[in-house]
């Protein structure tokens, strides 16, 4: 079987990855563009690794080789049923062991060139974690700082469509990084798929150009940054994002909106704020949430919550704060496009 290793720097020489383990493995995180086509499932692998302690080894290998039988042979007349003779798949499990070594061989025996990764997703999770500790080093990032409201998501969007490189760590955390971050119609990827999703973003990045980053601190709601991208961003240049308190309360009626229009969920986030407000501050501002009071609450929130973590947030991290450029920015106006533009030719 080792003629039929390889090694992760193949990646791009196959028509296509099949990752053979469970869907729950597969969801936890999985090679970019691979395929789920489990030789085991959920259950099923439960069940062969009850065996393995509770009844024997031999037992355990046996059943499972007959379910795992089953199964490639259901993937071969479903899945696989339309691939062509010439076919070129890379197979991978947890550490390249039996699953994958098992649909390898299958399928060399049909006549298709397989070939299974050598050491598995196992191999390419150190790759990915030790390609977080070097892709950030040769980047120059412009952080854009501000307090909540001021629209620097916006203006990180706005960035992006004029032309600049931009990295967007909120939409790969699936987490808008503050309380009330969490989108309540999507769920934050596990820690492994942000790290996957972070990586594969970091080499599309050019060093030669300057990358727009919006400031964020070391956890995005349940997923953490690594320390390696960290230092980059507090090594960066610094922009300071400033708005009105008009324009910012706009802006949150706006940016909230969905959580408004969900206001159990919206409710039940204030009341995570309990140890950071009083009980009876959190009351008024569901009782604000019940009347549809919605700029009233994004005055309350800017006002009581936001400003004040922002003035005790530390600052001091970003090395260039002092040097920073200031931006009036208008987050709700038409022209963010243009206004991005402007910053651009100031920091380019």
């Amino acid at each position: 079987m080792k003629h039929l290793l390889v090694s992760l720097d193949r990646l791009h020489d196959f028509d296509e990855i099949i990752d053979v383990r469970t869907p729950l493995e597969y969801a936890d995180d999985h090679i970019p563009g691979a395929r789920n086509a489990p030789v085991l499932d959920n259950e099923e692998r439960a069940l062969i690794g009850t065996m393995y302690k509770q009844v024997s080894p031999f037992e355990a290998s046996r059943a499972g080789a007959a379910i795992v039988a089953r199964n490639i042979a259901r993937h071969l007349e479903t899945t696989f049923a339309d691939r062509p003779q010439g076919w070129r798949p890379l197979i991978y499990c947890w550490r390249g062991g039996k699953r994958s070594g098992s649909m390898t061989l299958m399928f060399n025996m049909i006549g298709w060139r397989a070939r299974q990764l050598d050491g598995g997703y196992k191999t390419y999770r150190r790759a990915t974690l030790d390609g977080l500790q070097t892709l950030p080093q040769p980047l120059r990032f412009v952080v854009l700082t501000g307090p909540t409201g001021s629209g620097k998501t916006r203006l990180l969007h706005a960035l992006r469509d004029a032309g600049a490189q931009t990295l967007d760590l909120e939409d790969l955390a699936s987490h808008r990084g503050s309380l009330l971050g969490a989108l309540p119609d999507a769920e934050q990827p596990t820690q492994k798929r942000f790290d996957t999703l972070l990586a594969v973003r970091l080499r599309e990045l050019d060093a030669s150009q300057p990358v727009f980053v919006e400031a964020e601190s070391r956890k995005i709601g349940a997923v953490e940054l690594p320390a390696s991208l960290l230092h980059a961003m507090h090594q960066g240049d610094c922009v300071e994002v400033r708005a009105s308190r008009d324009d910012r309360t706009r802006f949150l009626q706006q940016d909230y909106a969905r959580l408004f229009d969900t206001p159990d969920w919206l409710k039940a986030q204030l009341q995570r704020m309990l140890g950071l407000h009083s009980r009876e501050t959190i009351k008024g501002w569901i009782t604000l949430v019940d009347e549809g009071r919605r700029e009233d609450l994004a005055r309350e929130l800017i006002d009581r919550h936001y400003d004040p973590a922002y003035a005790r947030s530390s600052q001091s991290h970003f090395v260039h704060l002092a040097q920073a450029v200031q931006m009036d920015f208008r987050p709700n106006d038409a022209d963010v496009v243009e206004q991005a533009r402007a910053l651009i030719g100031r920091k380019t």
